[in-house]
């Protein structure tokens, strides 16, 4: 079996030598690029299991980068920054990164917080067989991360939000606690988890076309988690 493809894009050739280094010891196959130009050129070649994204870049903003990423690519994004203010963190996870990883790092944490988002992406649906599943009027398409109304209009949704709403769609009708989400996603956000699920969930809803007040399928139960009220089949 092929080893997992890894991109490291990041400005600093002593990061990028530590993570390749540690990343071939752990049996990863990689690509590092200093530029976000030829970074993005090498993703029309090839699509990569994980990118590892530094936010401080020459040639681009690092946040745009990673929000297109997101919708645009099958492949988890890890954010690798100097920046470790709490809302950059949040920042970034809004724009649809996996998790976020603050500089100085020890290269073993990212290897393991590379496996843990490859493990999540590997987890199929437990009652589907397949990558599709229908919905009250919606169509949720895992193997290109769109959700489709019943008109036929698609909207994209990023790798991280469609774990969260994977999630929901396996276990319809049934309390899932936060601990519960945080042992099935991986606890990769660490402090930021919470806010990473409350921001995924939201955003979940808008494209669903949710009312923020009172949401008809993702129902927030306070102090307990959430319960997903849709009728689901998989095909």
């Amino acid at each position: 079996m092929t080893a997992p493809l890894v991109t490291i894009l990041d400005d600093e050739p002593e990061i990028r030598l530590i993570l390749t280094e540690a990343l071939a010891e752990a049996g990863f196959r990689t690509q590092s690029f200093s530029r976000a130009r030829e970074f993005e050129a090498s993703l029309k070649r090839v699509t990569p299991d994980v990118c590892l994204v530094d936010l401080s870049l020459p040639d681009t903003d690092g946040l745009a980068l990673v929000h297109r990423l997101a919708l645009e690519q099958g492949a988890a994004v890890i954010i690798i920054s100097g920046r470790a203010q709490v809302q950059d963190r949040v920042t970034g996870l809004e724009l649809g990164a996996d998790d976020y990883i603050t500089k100085p790092f020890d290269p073993a944490e990212v290897v393991a917080r590379i496996r843990a988002r490859l493990r999540d992406g590997q987890r199929g649906p437990v009652s589907s067989g397949g990558d599709t599943a229908e919905f009250n009027g919606w169509t949720a398409h895992f193997d290109r991360y769109a959700l489709e109304d019943d008109t036929g209009a698609e909207t994209p949704f990023s790798h991280a939000e469609g774990e969260v709403l994977r999630l929901f769609l396996e276990s319809p009708k049934r309390l899932i606690s936060r601990a519960q989400m945080q042992e099935a996603l991986g606890s990769g956000a660490g402090d930021s988890f919470d806010r990473a699920m409350d921001v995924r969930i939201s955003r979940l809803r808008t494209k669903l076309r949710e009312d923020p007040k009172n949401p008809r399928l993702i129902k927030t139960i306070y102090g307990a988690g959430y319960i997903f009220l849709g009728d689901v089949s998989w095909r």
